[in-house]
């Protein structure tokens, strides 16, 4: 077994970057180009989700040959995949949703991690247990930027990376709130860019993304 990397210099995920690229990779071969073209773009984190037999050798491939990529692993949903994660050379976690099992195993890995909430009660609990920092998943549909903005008076505390059907349209609306300091999203890396391995088009749509500033995370 490989080896785990060391953790990243950032202490938390919202560090990183105010976006963060949400990869599906069903070639592997693809993973070295594709996280170039993100890095020459301006992103240079990157969220390889565990959606695909290939996900685990694609966050691999990018720890070994892209070095100014700081990859991570998203859609983690068992404590045994963030050992794998990690053992790929992740550099930090993304969780859909959470429980006190992946939790633990998160904050035993070492690495950053964000857990998904898409209710206040997930909120609160997460708060609960010292965790300030979450992703809020699917972000439109359980409430988008009205939802969050909500969130800020009662819990100012939560700060947000939200993910799902977030695109360049209402990007800005999202990283203008005081509970948002990240967010991520698929725009960059659009599916036919990918099968046609047209990098060209995604450093051009991750430049683009690049240029994005946050406003948020005011109470950090």
């Amino acid at each position: 077994m490989t080896s785990p990397r060391p953790s990243p210099s950032a202490a938390s995920v919202l560090d990183l970057a105010p976006v963060l690229p949400v990869v599906v990779l069903a070639e592997v071969a693809d993973a070295v180009p594709l996280a170039r073209a993100l890095v020459a773009g301006g992103l240079p984190a990157i969220e390889v989700t565990l959606r695909t037999p290939a996900a685990l050798d694609a966050i691999r491939a990018i720890a070994d040959a892209v070095p100014e990529a700081v990859v991570g692993a998203g859609t983690v949903i068992t404590p045994g995949q963030v050992a794998d994660c990690r053992a790929a050379g992740a550099r930090f976690l993304v969780s859909p949703g959470w429980t006190d099992a992946l939790l633990t195993a998160m904050r035993a890995s070492g690495l950053p991690f964000l857990p998904g909430v898409s209710t206040t009660s997930e909120v609160v609990a997460l708060l609960e247990r010292g965790v300030r920092e979450m992703k809020f998943f699917p972000a439109q549909a359980a409430g988008g930027t009205a939802y969050l903005r909500s969130l800020a008076g009662p819990l100012p505390q939560a700060l947000f990376c939200p993910t799902g059907g977030i695109g360049p349209d209402n990007a800005a609306e999202y990283l203008a709130l005081p509970n948002v300091v990240c967010l991520g999203g698929s725009w960059m890396v659009p599916a036919d860019a990918v099968a046609a391995r047209d990098w060209a088009r995604v450093e051009a749509l991750a430049r683009a993304a690049s240029r994005l500033t946050r406003a948020g995370g005011t109470c950090r």
